[in-house]
C-alpha cells in the first residue's frame, strides 16, 4: 500500500480537521437549541462541555489514530487491543455510513437552494402569498419532490469522489485550503450585515442574554449532545484524520485550535441569525432544523435589500459546510476499506461511493411519503438519523473512553500527547480523569435520557 499518507502543513491539517467538524449541526441545530435553552445560558454549558469533555475525547481520538497510523478498525488493531474492543471502531464506521447516507442528501438541498438564490427562482413567488406559507411550499417542491433532490445528492456524491481520489493532500486538504476560508469570509460579511441590521442589537441580546430560569439536566444533556455532534466525536473520523498526522503534530493544541474555531462558527451563525429574525419580527417562528434554514431565513432574505446577494453568500456557506462534512465522513469508510483489503484508494472510493447512489435515493424518497419506505414508522432518513446519532455515536464514544482510560498500553496516551517528551505531559492526568470517570458518565446520561424519553 505504500507509505502512510500524510497531511502536508499545519494549517492544511487544521483546515481539513476544522473542515470535518464544522457543519449543519453548527448551522441550524446550534442556533435553535439556544433558542429553546435559555440562550446565553445554554451557551455557556455548551461552552463548558466542549472544552471540559470535549477536546479530552477528541485528544483521545487523535491519540489512537496517531498511534495506530490506520483505520478506525485498525488503529485499535495497531495499538495492541483485543478483539473485542475493534468492535468500537467498527460501530464508528458503520454508523458514520450510516450518517452518510442522509447527510448527501441534506448537502444536496444545499446546492438546491444555492442555485434558486443565484438564478433567483427560490424568491420567484407572487407577492400576496404569505412569505411563510410560499416558503414552506418551496421547500417541501425543493426537499420531497422525485427529481430535483436527486439529482442535486447525485452532484454531491459526484464532487465527493472526485475529491476523495485525490487523496489526502492533493484532494480533502487541497479542497480544506480552499474552502475554509471562503466559509469564514463569508461568515464575517453575514455576521456584518445581520449586526448592521436595525433592531441587531435587540436579536443580540435575545442570543446573549442568559435565561437560567430554563436550564436543567435536560438542557444539560443538550448542550453536551451538541458539543459532541458538532465536534464530530466518535464518528471515526477523527481517528482516521489523526492516522495523517506528522508525528510533531501537538494534539492537545490541534484538538483546542479545532474545538475553537469550532465554537466561533456556531456563536457567529448565533449572530447572523437572531438580529436578523428579531429585526423581521420572526423570532417566534419556527427555530428548529429545515424550517429555520428553508424557510425562516428566507423570509429574512426576501425582506432585505440585495435579496438575492445575501441569499447566495448564506445559501453557499451551508454548501461549504455540507461538503466538507461529507467529505470527512466518507473518508472513514474509503481508509478502511482501503487498508482493510490492501486495494488502491480509487478502488477503494468507487466501492464507498457508488452504493450511495442506491442508498441515498432510499433516504431522499422516503420523505415524499408515497413510497413507504418506512422503517419502524418513521422513514428511512430520519430512522437513520435516530439510530446513528443518538444511539451509536453514543455507544462508540462510551468504548473509547473506557478502552483508552482504562484498557489501552498505558504509554499510549501520554506518548501522543507529549510526542515522546517526558517533560510535556502535563495535560495528561487531566485528560485520563476525564476519558475515565467523567467524560462516559455524561455520556451514558445523555443516552439513557434518549430511551427514557425519546
Amino acid at each position: 500500500m505504500g507509505k502512510k499518507a500524510q497531511f502536508g502543513s499545519k494549517i492544511g491539517l487544521i483546515a481539513a480537521t476544522v473542515g470535518s467538524a464544522v457543519g449543519l449541526g453548527n448551522v441550524w441545530r446550534f442556533p435553535a437549541e439556544a433558542q429553546a435553552n435559555g440562550g446565553a445560558a445554554f451557551l455557556i454549558i455548551y461552552v463548558l462541555c466542549v472544552f471540559i469533555l470535549g477536546v479530552p475525547v477528541m485528544v483521545s481520538e487523535f491519540a489512537i489514530g496517531r498511534a495506530g497510523r490506520s483505520d478506525a478498525v485498525g488503529s485499535f488493531k495497531n495499538i495492541g487491543a483485543p478483539k473485542q474492543w475493534w468492535i468500537v471502531g467498527g460501530l464508528a464506521i458503520f454508523a458514520s455510513y450510516m450518517i452518510l447516507c442522509f447527510y448527501m442528501v441534506v448537502a444536496g438541498w444545499t446546492i438546491e437552494y444555492l442555485w434558486n438564490s443565484i438564478t433567483g427562482s427560490l424568491y420567484d413567488i407572487p407577492a400576496e402569498v404569505p412569505a411563510e406559507s410560499a416558503f414552506v411550499a418551496k421547500m417541501k417542491e425543493l426537499i420531497s419532490s422525485s427529481i430535483n433532490p436527486l439529482i442535486a445528492t447525485y452532484v454531491v456524491v459526484i464532487i465527493n469522489i472526485g475529491v476523495l481520489m485525490g487523496g489526502v493532500q492533493k484532494g480533502i486538504e487541497r479542497l480544506s485550503n480552499i474552502l475554509m476560508p471562503i466559509l469564514f469570509l463569508v461568515l464575517i460579511v453575514m455576521c456584518c450585515v445581520s449586526l448592521s441590521l436595525d433592531k441587531a442589537a435587540a436579536g443580540v441580546e435575545y442570543f446573549l442574554n442568559p435565561d437560567f430560569s430554563k436550564l436543567s439536566p435536560a438542557v444539560a444533556l443538550n448542550a453536551l449532545g451538541q458539543a459532541f455532534f458538532s465536534l464530530s466525536l466518535g464518528m471515526g473520523i477523527l481517528i482516521t484524520y489523526s492516522s495523517y498526522f506528522p508525528k510533531s503534530t501537538k494534539l492537545t493544541k490541534t484538538a483546542i485550535t479545532v474545538s475553537l474555531l469550532d465554537l466561533l462558527v456556531a456563536i457567529m451563525m448565533g449572530l447572523i441569525i437572531f438580529p436578523a429574525i428579531t429585526t423581521f419580527g420572526l423570532q417566534d417562528a419556527g427555530l428548529e432544523g429545515t424550517t429555520l434554514v428553508f424557510v425562516t431565513l428566507p423570509e429574512v432574505f426576501r425582506m432585505m435589500p440585495l435579496t438575492g446577494l445575501w441569499s447566495t453568500l448564506f445559501f453557499l456557506l451551508l454548501t461549504v459546510a455540507a461538503v466538507t462534512s461529507t467529505i470527512s465522513i466518507a473518508e472513514v469508510t474509503v481508509a478502511f476499506v482501503s487498508d482493510r483489503f490492501k486495494i488502491k484508494r480509487y478502488k477503494a472510493c468507487l466501492i464507498t461511493m457508488l452504493p450511495l447512489f442506491v442508498f441515498s435515493t432510499v433516504c431522499s424518497m422516503s420523505l415524499n411519503g408515497n413510497y413507504g419506505l418506512d422503517i419502524a414508522g418513521m422513514p428511512v432518513f430520519d430512522f437513520l438519523d435516530s439510530v446513528a446519532t443518538n444511539i451509536l455515536l453514543p455507544i462508540v464514544s462510551i468504548g473509547l473512553c473506557v478502552y483508552l482510560g482504562w484498557f489501552a498500553p498505558k504509554s499510549i496516551l501520554p506518548d501522543e500527547i507529549s510526542n515522546r517528551d517526558t517533560v510535556s505531559r502535563h495535560p495528561y492526568t487531566l485528560i485520563r480523569f476525564v476519558i475515565r470517570y467523567i467524560a462516559p458518565t455524561l455520556i451514558a446520561l445523555v443516552l439513557a435520557s434518549y430511551f427514557l424519553h425519546g
